[in-house]
């Protein structure tokens, strides 16, 4: 164990991880060992961040970009896969949007992309669109709205899962495209949906910040359109054995 005399050098050094692992390399000379030593310290930190970050980002399931198949998505000519998957958007502060039917990976896809801008160190936010919605109302309600908003604001990524799925309290609606507002040419917003930004009123309520709404999430953005059955329902039945079953998706 270190000596306490290293320890407290350390902690007044702020190199809480050195009295773990100096003794773990070998002694060549003191340039290798003491940029063995503090690489060790940092890349530690490092990925003590990255757990910080994915925690901090609440996704409700860690998925990757290595089992996402892109078959079923239709790129725009705005962007590519490969500039997609290197995160490129998030240097330009672009958007990008999926959509398509339930079940078609778009979950899957904004949440690897999220873990992805997490492990480069970026700080990312995920909300379902109803959830963050509840949120601010909660935040509003209790007064702590402008220091949520803070918040918000230190995250580099935000996405917004199922946008579309249950229809929005008015004044939930209002505060969420605050949000939005909040983030345009700031940062950026993955947002997920089911339905077309045609039927988009029929979550906000309002016609005119619907318009507004979509307005600010377009300009700037990438929209993917996912098509094919749903990856959930081939899973099951693939399970089931059976061949073929006709859906229809809203």
């Amino acid at each position: 164990m270190a000596s306490d005399l290293l320890k407290a050098y350390c902690k007044e050094l702020k190199l809480g991880n050195v009295p773990r692992v100096y003794d773990q390399f070998e002694f060549q000379d003191r340039h290798q060992y003491l940029t063995a030593v503090l690489g060790a310290e940092l890349e530690m930190r490092r990925q003590n961040r990255i757990k910080r970050l994915l925690k901090k980002a609440s996704f409700i399931n860690l998925k990757t970009l290595e089992d996402f198949d892109f078959q079923t998505v239709t790129v725009p000519e705005s962007t590519s896969v490969a500039a997609l998957t290197d995160l490129l958007f998030l240097e330009k502060k672009q958007n990008v949007l999926m959509l398509g039917a339930v079940g078609t990976g778009k979950t899957h896809l904004a949440t690897a992309l999220g873990v992805k801008a997490c492990l480069q160190g970026t700080s990312v936010r995920f909300f379902r669109a109803v959830d963050l919605a509840n949120t601010l109302l909660e935040k509003h309600k209790n007064d702590t709205l402008a220091r949520y908003m803070r918040e918000l604001r230190r995250c580099e990524l935000l996405i917004l899962d199922e946008v579309g799925f249950v229809p929005l309290h008015r004044d939930g609606a209002e505060l969420f495209f605050n949000v939005i507002a909040d983030c345009y040419e700031r940062r950026s917003v993955i947002v997920t949906s089911n339905l077309e930004f045609g039927q988009w009123t029929s979550v906000f309520g309002d016609t005119r910040l619907t318009a507004a709404l979509v307005d600010r999430l377009v300009h700037h953005a990438h929209i993917l359109a996912f098509t094919g059955e749903s990856y959930r329902l081939r899973r099951a039945l693939a399970g089931t054995g059976q061949n073929k079953l006709e859906l229809t998706t809203a």
